[in-house]
């Protein structure tokens, strides 16, 4: 049965105290609605549609960029889910299929989840997501026997019987796409908020002599973020979650309350991490690499057997091949380590490919940036880059070639040559004594006329 997705993200979020919009906000480095989008793509979606409102062009942008499929559709007023809901409706002209209803602050629904619900639908022709909650609070009461739904109660519009139910309503529903545009077309706004509520479908659906059905999910899977606090909590609980998947593959954490995972971050068995280490979107680190204390990653690939810091930061297109050695305050971006290369030290390597073997004394810099444009530094295989080499591209480096220490490279080195390019050393004897001297009795006459 083909899959779309509706996914409302239209809110203000009036409590965050923010300019940005709501679901733009990050957990694990990724927007809110980043999260949602990437659960309902496990699905595999015909199509998916974003429903935005306030920073329509900001959410348009973060959408596109995550599945540039994706159509969003405006909100222009926020009258309710069902209101929402039938603004994404146009788009799903002509599809045949099931279509489930997600939220941008809602970061946590498993892909396994949204399966059970999908499975569900054989069996009724509107399904909720519902969980058993331990403070039920404001949220909205799933009136059910066993998975049979009789209808969704609001928090505003419940009798004291009914919230007394601790059976609670995420306002995940799947539905035939057809059939959810019949019923949000039906929804009527007589209630204590004056809005047009999803979750009226249901009773809908049963006047019809439809079945609607519950499928259950821990409580923790619908965390929604409308405040500071929540998106704190909501940050907290996908870094325990991931620190736990971590170890549970084969990885050691040796402090794994200090390590910070991305979103995305894939990390091999065997491999270790030490304290205090940051994983930025788009990193993956393969079995047997060690990340030590103190880095910061994104955007970056680390083959089996490298090692990486203590304190290196690897920017996005860092790719570093199998027994790379990156060493203490070194910084990588953009360029192609290949197998055995030591960088050790007090190095920036931008915009370059560096050959197996190759050794970076401490020091070098390739200057990449002349204000405008970047350009591109290529090391050959089995090279010796000597300390404090300043390497300004674009410049080659031949296999098996050398700098000298202090040097500044403004023209390609051939294979196996030596490059020295730094003033020659002068030296003049018993000029240090002499000029401290004079200093020493400048410095005395100033203190005797003060």
């Amino acid at each position: 049965m083909p899959i779309s997705l509706i996914i409302l993200a239209a809110g203000q979020g009036t409590r965050m105290n923010s300019d940005r919009p709501k679901v733009l906000h990050a957990v694990a480095g990724a927007p809110l609605l980043v999260h949602a989008m990437a659960a309902g793509a496990a699905l595999a979606p015909e199509r998916t549609v974003v429903v935005a409102g306030h920073g329509v062009e900001a959410v348009r942008a973060a959408a596109l960029a995550q599945d540039e499929t994706a159509t969003v559709v405006v909100q222009a007023e926020q009258l309710g889910t069902a209101h929402a809901v039938a603004q994404a409706l146009p788009a799903l002209a002509g599809f045949a299929g099931d279509a489930i209803v997600l939220y941008g602050d809602t970061p946590f629904i498993r892909p396994e989840t949204l399966e059970a619900m999908v499975a569900a639908r054989a069996r009724h022709a509107v399904v909720v997501l519902g969980f058993e909650a331990a403070n039920p609070g404001r949220y909205g009461r799933l009136i059910a026997r066993g998975e049979a739904l009789d209808r969704i109660v609001e928090f505003k519009d419940a009798s004291p019987e009914e919230r007394a139910v601790t059976l609670c309503n995420s306002g995940v529903i799947c539905a035939d796409a057809e059939l959810l545009g019949d019923l949000v077309a039906a929804v009527g706004n007589a209630n204590a908020a004056g809005e047009y509520y999803l979750t009226d479908i249901v009773e809908l659906a049963r006047a019809r002599g439809l079945s609607a059905g519950v499928v259950l999910c821990p409580e923790a899977e619908t965390l929604g973020v409308n405040t500071r606090a929540e998106l704190a909590a909501a940050e907290a609980a996908f870094q325990a979650r991931a620190r736990a998947e971590a170890l549970e593959t084969g990885v050691t954490l040796t402090a794994p309350d200090t390590v910070f995972f991305g979103w995305d971050t894939v990390i091999g068995r065997d491999a270790v991490v030490g304290p205090h280490v940051v994983f930025g979107p788009g990193v993956t680190v393969e079995s047997g690499a060690e990340i030590r204390a103190f880095c910061h990653l994104e955007g970056c690939h680390i083959s089996r057997g490298a090692t990486v810091g203590p304190f290196a930061r690897l920017r996005p297109g860092a790719e570093l091949a199998e027994d790379v050695h990156v060493g203490n305050f070194v910084e990588i971006k953009n360029a192609i380590l290949d197998e055995g290369v030591k960088v050790g030290h007090l190095t920036y390597l931008g915009d370059a490919h560096v050959g197996e073997q190759t050794n970076i004394g401490a020091g070098t810099i390739t200057c990449n940036y002349d204000g405008v444009f970047k350009h591109r530094t290529e090391i050959g295989a089995r090279a010796f880059i000597g300390s404090d080499t300043m390497l300004v591209a674009p410049v080659r480096v031949g296999d098996g070639a050398m700098t000298a220490t202090g040097s500044v490279i403004t023209r390609d080195v051939p294979a196996a040559a030596l490059a020295v390019a730094r003033a020659p050393q002068v030296v003049k004897e018993g000029f240090a004594a002499k000029f401290f001297a004079r200093l020493r009795a400048l410095k005395a006459q100033q203190k005797g006329n003060g």
